[in-house]
């Protein structure tokens, strides 16, 4: 009888008779081993439980065992197993010896539990840290190779590589630059890596510069570097620009640097955002993956309820979707304050816009407060995303009524502004469309005013606000080549302006205004859908197929491509993810446009990592529909880009 019982979450059980050579399993590890479960439970020979074993781990494992067998007690070790039908899963096996009278192993126990979930997170999030611009290395002296990974390999411009010549990394270098990777380190020698330097790009030859962060770790006589690499080409320049003003303002000094001050400002305002930009970009397309499959299903549950099902069935779902909307709106959120949130700019009349958000404002503020809205007959019109725009002013709006406690005034003004470079708005020379949210609320102090815009700073009660508003706001506005400023004082109330540019043409974009009915297509529509993740993919496919289309899918670019070749020419519309290994969404689409011109295009992603953008806005005639989506959102996009 075997000794251990199968525990929850546990994916097999062995018992291993030492002295007499014989695993007994139970029948959740026979199945892996592709063993008759009444052999398994009755004993088989011990080379069962290697031959389940991947070949690459199965010498390790080999070893571990051996250590078992020769008197050590526990057994914890990660390997892969090849099920029956060929399938690869991580296991975590976790054991242990039983000895006898004279301390000899007698008996090996333990039980397998599957971590493949957990493996492939951490593969996201090696792919997340690609996505992030920051190259991985590791040295070991007086090895002429080193290890590298291919962001390492993308940040010197050098070709893709597991291994490079030490000699080839350091050619990179400007002369006179010291080595990225020395020959000789003294042993008594610091043990960080933290250098920044200059090199020439080895594919463009662009100077550009560098930071090395890591460790020395010592071993015996020798030692090894391992460290990360990234460029910071932006805050060098920053910090150029910031000793050439020093310099010009040496003889003004007393009298100015109020503008000194704000260019130190803008530099760590920069800094800062280069750094929530590298972790916002690398785990949002991950994330926003997650959420997608998370509401999706939620939405696709929620549509199918109907009014016979318990009521704490739908409101479990209603509260449910709630979490993962805030979760998607919190991702958006550090999406915008870094930058990298793609902006759909149109010519926007400010005027017809705030008076549309005149019931949205009197929803959000308590009927306590008064509010005013105003703008000038003469306003002029500003380029920007209109829905964000109007995200900015009600962070700005809720965040006056927060500050008021209950009762206050509140008042929203707009006015034409022309800068000329004298100003404290660290703005560039032209003419802005100002927009002001003032409250009667209980002000800022200097200090809370030099930390307002940084990310997660909230003066807000645990669990009462993210700290992600006005950093919201402030990425919204350099984002749209605009500005924020703020005056205030305690006990004085707060004024925040948004500066945005005038806008150069008179087109004005009002939107369309859609019905509830959810607009739906026909079998003779195509579409294709080439996503990378799976479970993504079957929802997007499932509810085109409930809107009536005929989808065909691909899980990546090559096989799109060639199903796009195959149907020769029958396929309206291509609906892919941004960014995909090996062949990205936009050269996708490149290459299926010379197969089929009129082919129209939708991209769709939770990060687009500049793919399809320029300065910050998608590029003009694409079309994104951002992740996480819901049924009626995908509905509507498609069925505009068919009927367009």
């Amino acid at each position: 009888m075997m000794a251990i019982r199968a525990a929850a979450g546990s994916s097999g059980t062995w018992d291993w008779d030492i002295p007499g050579e014989r695993l007994y399993l139970d029948a959740r590890f026979s199945e892996l081993c592709g063993v008759d479960p009444e052999a398994g439970l009755a004993g088989v020979s011990t080379d069962v439980f290697f031959r389940a074993i991947h070949r690459e781990d199965r010498a390790r494992i080999r070893i571990a065992v051996a250590g078992i067998i020769g008197g050590a007690e526990l057994f914890s070790k990660e390997f892969r197993v090849v099920t029956a039908n060929g399938a690869v899963l991580w296991m975590h096996g976790r054991g242990q010896s039983e000895q006898d009278a004279d301390e000899q192993p007698v008996r090996f126990t333990g039980l397998l539990v599957d971590v493949t979930d957990r493996k492939r997170t951490e593969e996201r999030l090696r792919i997340a840290q690609s996505a992030g611009g920051v190259g991985t290395f590791e040295h070991s002296d007086g090895f002429a190779t080193m290890a590298v990974s291919d962001e390492f390999c993308r940040v010197l411009g050098l070709h893709p590589a597991p291994a490079l010549p030490v000699q080839t990394v350091n050619a990179v270098m400007i002369p006179g630059e010291a080595p990225l990777i020395p020959s000789y380190l003294p042993a008594d020698g610091n043990s960080g890596l933290e250098a920044e330097f200059r090199i020439l790009r080895a594919d463009d030859g662009a100077e550009r510069w560098i930071a090395r962060r890591g460790e020395v770790v010592r071993d015996g006589a020798g030692y090894r570097l391992i460290g990360v690499i990234y460029d910071v080409t932006k805050s060098k320049n920053l910090e150029a620009q910031l000793r050439d003003l020093n310099d010009t303002l040496e003889a003004r000094v007393e009298a100015e640097v109020v503008e000194r001050h704000q260019a130190q400002e803008s530099l760590r305002q920069a800094q800062k955002m280069e750094a929530v930009g590298h972790l916002t970009g690398g785990i949002a397309h991950d994330f926003n993956n997650l959420l997608m499959i998370i509401m999706g299903n939620i939405d696709t549950v929620r549509r199918r309820i109907d009014a016979s099902h318990d009521p704490r069935l739908r409101r479990a779902l209603d509260n449910a979707m709630k979490g993962a909307e805030s979760a998607a709106a919190l991702t958006q959120r550090l999406l915008v304050f870094s930058r990298q949130q793609p902006l759909d700019s149109r010519v926007i009349d400010v005027t017809r816009l705030l008076a549309g958000m005149s019931d949205l404002l009197t929803r959000s503020i308590t009927e306590a407060i008064s509010i005013q809205v105003s703008g000038t007959p003469d306003l002029w019109r500003v380029e920007a995303d209109a829905h964000q725009l109007e995200n900015a002013i009600l962070n700005l709006a809720v965040n006056a009524r927060d500050a008021m406690e209950g009762s206050g005034a509140l008042t929203i003004a707009a006015r034409n502004v022309t800068v000329d470079g004298s100003g404290l708005k660290a703005l560039e020379p032209g003419e802005y469309v100002a927009i002001s949210v003032t409250d009667t609320g209980s002000g800022m102090s200097a200090e809370t005013i030099d930390k307002v815009f940084d990310p997660f700073f909230t003066t807000k009660d645990v669990g009462k606000g993210t700290g992600l508003g006005l950093s919201m706001v402030y990425g919204f506005a350099q984002q749209s080549l605009g500005g924020v400023d703020i005056v205030s004082a305690v006990g004085e109330g707060t004024t925040v302006t948004l500066y945005l540019p005038r806008a150069v043409g008179e087109h004005v974009e009002v939107a369309q205004s859609t019905g509830a009915a959810v607009p739906m297509g026909s079998e003779s529509e195509a579409i294709l859908v080439v996503e990378d993740n799976d479970d993504v993919r079957a929802y997007t496919v499932g509810v085109l197929r409930e809107l009536g289309y005929r989808v065909i899918e691909a899980h990546d670019g090559a096989t799109g491509l060639r199903l796009l070749e195959k149907q020769n020419c029958d396929i309206q519309l291509l609906l892919t993810d941004v960014v995909m290994p090996e062949m990205s969404g936009p050269a996708l689409a490149e290459a299926a446009r010379h197969l089929q011109p009129e082919l129209k295009v939708l991209y769709n992603s939770g990060y687009t990592r500049d793919a399809i953008m320029r300065d910050g806005k998608l590029e003009a005639g694409v079309d994104l529909i951002a992740k996480p989506f819901t049924f009626a959102s995908l509905a509507a996009k498609v069925r505009e880009l068919l009927d367009r």
